[in-house]
């Protein structure tokens, strides 16, 4: 019998393995360590080396959530507003998109070159002027404040624009104006469903964006039956006093319908960005 070695491409399939477990670890357990503050008090989240094994007061901590903020009405805000936008971006990016991917305008170029230039700035530098905007159309302390400014951004445009680029010929939409499709015609029927999955993924980043979005809700929001769930999250803190325990539970409550979220369409999203890393 012959004795086989292992290859250098096995050990090195080992060592990726191990740093991809490593790297995972370090990914969960922050969350994990989130619930076992959750289920215990706020004396679990300074003790050193951190608790590890979850408590039983996990529903009382809840129960004070719900009881302490309007939370529920909160989480409906939010899945209003992320749901609002998701579908917005999926569409109105794909839209832009298309139209400097495949349209001939003047000035098309330039035009795609100050969107992407747009992404440069931060987005603190925009709140003052968008907080005057809000306030002269009297939308101060409502969710459309939240709503219209996300419904497009200039890393959906970009993004939309070059999987229209690599995904749609040119030939195929000048073969549908020779049949009489219209503009409208051509992108719903032709260009949208080429890119469906790359809108699905954009459509979902827009989502857990705007669900985790603090700072722009936290200046305009100012009714608590108004809060989306991270400003309810700020609410159970006060300025003199900050209960771990409290915070952590309405944290992972507040985690929880992006965990089912990604369990149903995780694989979807990840088919979703390997379809555009490998065209073109």
């Amino acid at each position: 019998m012959t004795r086989t070695t292992p290859r250098s491409g096995d050990r090195l399939r080992w060592w990726v393995y191990a740093l991809l477990v490593l790297a995972a670890f370090a990914c969960v357990f922050p969350l994990y360590w989130m619930f076992v503050v959750a289920t215990t008090d706020t004396a679990a989240a300074t003790e050193m080396p951190p608790r590890v094994i979850p408590g039983g007061n996990f529903f009382h901590l809840a129960g004070l959530v719900f009881s302490t903020v309007p939370f529920v009405r909160s989480i409906v805000n939010s899945l209003v507003v992320a749901g609002t936008i998701g579908l917005g971006q999926a569409l109105f990016c794909a839209l832009a998109g298309f139209a400097f991917a495949k349209l001939r305008f003047r000035g098309r170029d330039a035009l795609f070159l100050l969107v992407v230039l747009t992404m440069t700035v931060p987005t603190q530098l925009a709140i003052v002027p968008q907080y005057m905007i809000m306030s002269s159309l009297g939308w101060v302390d409502t969710l459309q404040a939240l709503i219209v400014p996300g419904l497009a951004n200039a890393f959906g445009i970009f993004w939309m624009r070059q999987h229209m680029t690599n995904a749609i010929s040119d030939e195929i939409l000048q073969a549908a104006r020779i049949d009489g499709a219209t503009t409208w015609q051509i992108f719903w029927r032709i260009a949208f469903p080429l890119v469906r999955p790359a809108a699905f993924v954009l459509g979902l980043i827009g989502f857990v964006y705007a669900w985790n979005d603090f700072l722009w809700p936290f200046v305009v929001l100012k009714s608590p039956e108004m809060y989306t769930v991270q400003i309810a999250i700020k609410a159970l803190q006060t300025n003199f006093n900050i209960d771990l325990g409290l915070a952590m539970s309405g944290s992972f409550l507040a985690t929880l319908p992006l965990i089912v979220l990604f369990v149903f369409v995780g694989r979807r999203m990840v088919a979703g960005i390997m379809d555009g890393a490998f065209k073109g």
